[in-house]
């Protein structure tokens, strides 16, 4: 591949390096430019370009891209279409990725222009999350470089993503007078949470005396209820393990089982004790199991519900990584309801911190137009609260004392975006920062100047995301095509606070990889007032 700065005349063929503006249009980058683009070129007094021209044996981004995607196994994966020379890949199932640095380190040392990226090795993935991507760095690559990282695919599995599988799990809890009954209701909850994402569930619960006998007795009692899933035990004692002999792993050796491990060099997780009773796996939970914080009880889980038995070799080589504390940008589990009737919680931002541009110079502010006697901002406002799904946020910027001024008497956050001449998603990030918002499983994206939102049009959006467990984007649409309000869950929200400039969430919704819902609103999905003219015809009255 040549690169470099090429005169129009013989660039027929070549591949663009960087975009090109034009009167009637815009030529993107990566684009191979025609004759006719030549022409236009030429007309627009441009008379060389920088680009590359590909010579033999050598593919194009894309195709190079797509090439090598087709090296990687999709048992529980799809990809991407190949698009600007990347191809993504995403899980189509909650599970366990795995991946061998060995064949990806090769893969990545074939050629600087050929990289390959993906998640951290036995990482704990929910279905439509991104787990690996193939990125060809420049324009175009040699087809040989090419053909030598597809032979490293070839050799064995660079990636994979086991899917967990459903255990009946019984849970045995020891019991002394230190400890709360309440500690031990909550210990059931956070476990129900830890194994959801698997379909596995609780079968029995035995509470017993914190001595070896006991335990021993409620194991092999569990171990007798031989349900159709595999089954799982796992022990939390009322006191920490503190010795090889001491009552857990005594316990799985007076039940005739085999003790594997004794401690674990991750922390917290560090008192954990794997066994097993015949084929059936016992886990010693640490107190920090306690938490719905990832710890090392988390990392044998998983790889149990994903149908890895690992042993000491694998369980003692943990310690690279297994420092899990006092990492506060690492995300953590969370408890996120305190039973399972608890619906998930969904905030509202409501960004109102535009410029009103296009209602004139000097004009009257549309947020401040009344529609049956309430200002629009209120209005906005009052429906958010009315659909009762969460806290509000409003992000006030432009003429911000006027904005909250009508909002008086309503139990709604303001945030004031300082940068709001910046665009929209300075504000996006400004309203997700609020301290109320912290602990919600979703945000709904609300734009203040849509009059024709009902409080009902809220509540179906948040219906359909509550139904969907929290996984997916919900979008509302006017006839079937994309429109305003939006909900995003959680797992967006790194993404969204890494928004620069005039965009809203369109990208993060088109490339998160999570489903889509779209929710039939009708007309009012696309009616924002944005002028003079488009507020009375949707019967406002302009004031302020």
């Amino acid at each position: 591949m040549i690169f470099g700065e090429f005169p129009l005349e013989g660039a027929e063929g070549l591949v663009l390096a960087h975009s090109v503006q034009l009167p009637p249009g815009r030529l993107p980058k990566g684009h191979r430019l025609s004759g006719s683009d030549l022409s236009r070129l030429s007309e627009a007094g441009i008379r060389t370009i920088i680009a590359c021209r590909l010579e033999d044996g050598d593919l194009g981004e894309d195709e190079a891209a797509g090439r090598l995607a087709a090296g990687i196994s999709l048992d529980h994966l799809r990809m991407s279409e190949p698009a600007t020379g990347r191809v993504n890949f995403y899980a189509t199932c909650n599970g366990l990725f795995v991946a061998s640095r060995e064949l990806v380190d090769r893969f990545n040392r074939v050629d600087p222009a050929i990289t390959f990226a993906c998640l951290a090795d036995h990482s704990d993935v929910r279905e439509g999350d991104l787990v690996a991507t193939v990125k060809i760095i420049p324009l175009g690559v040699s087809g040989a470089s090419v053909a030598s990282a597809l032979s490293i695919l070839a050799e064995g599995r660079a990636i994979e993503l086991k899917p967990y599988r459903p255990r009946n799990v019984a849970l045995i809890a020891t019991q002394l007078p230190s400890l709360k009954t309440s500690v031990m209701d909550k210990t059931a909850r956070i476990l129900e949470q830890r194994l959801a994402a698997s379909g596995s569930r609780l079968v029995g619960e035995w509470r017993v005396a914190h001595r070896a006998d006991a335990v021993a007795g409620a194991i092999e009692d569990a171990l007798r209820l031989q349900p159709a899933d595999p089954p799982l035990v796992v022990v939390f004692g009322a006191s920490a393990m503190c010795d090889p002999v001491d009552v857990i792993p005594e316990s799985i050796r007076m039940a005739g089982g085999t003790v594997d491990q004794v401690g674990l060099p991750v922390d917290p997780g560090n008192l954990l004790v794997l066994g097993h009773v015949g084929e059936i796996p016992v886990i010693g939970a640490p107190g920090c199991a306690r938490s719905p914080k990832e710890n090392g009880f988390d990392w044998v889980l998983n790889r149990i519900l994903a149908g890895e038995n690992p042993d000491a070799l694998e369980l003692t080589g943990l310690g690279v990584g297994g420092l899990l504390m006092e990492i506060p940008s690492r995300p953590l589990p969370r408890e996120v309801a305190t039973s399972a009737d608890t619906p998930l919680r969904v905030g509202i931002i409501i960004l109102a911190a535009g410029k009103a541009s296009r209602m004139g110079e000097g004009g009257r502010h549309k947020l401040l137009a009344e529609f049956e006697g309430v200002p629009l901002v209120r209005r906005m406002a009052e429906r958010a609260l009315d659909a009762g799904s969460g806290p509000v946020v409003l992000v006030a910027g432009f003429r911000a004392s006027e904005i909250s001024a009508c909002l008086e008497g309503l139990p709604v956050d303001i945030e004031e975006n300082r940068d709001y001449a910046s665009g929209m998603a300075s504000s996006i990030r400004t309203g997700l920062a609020a301290a109320s918002l912290q602990d919600v499983e979703g945000v709904m994206i609300l734009l203040a100047d849509m009059p024709g939102v009902t409080r009902a049009d809220l509540e179906e959006l948040v219906k359909a995301f509550r139904k969907s467990g929290g996984r997916s984007i919900v979008r509302a649409v006017a006839d079937g095509k994309r429109g305003n309000p939006v909900i995003l869950p959680r797992a967006t929200f790194p993404a969204l606070m890494r928004l620069e400039g005039d965009i809203g969430a369109r990208h993060i919704i088109e490339t998160s990889g999570l489903p889509i819902i779209d929710v039939e609103i009708g007309a009012a999905a696309k009616l924002d007032v944005d002028t003079p003219e488009a507020v009375l015809a949707a019967g406002g009255v302009l004031k302020g």
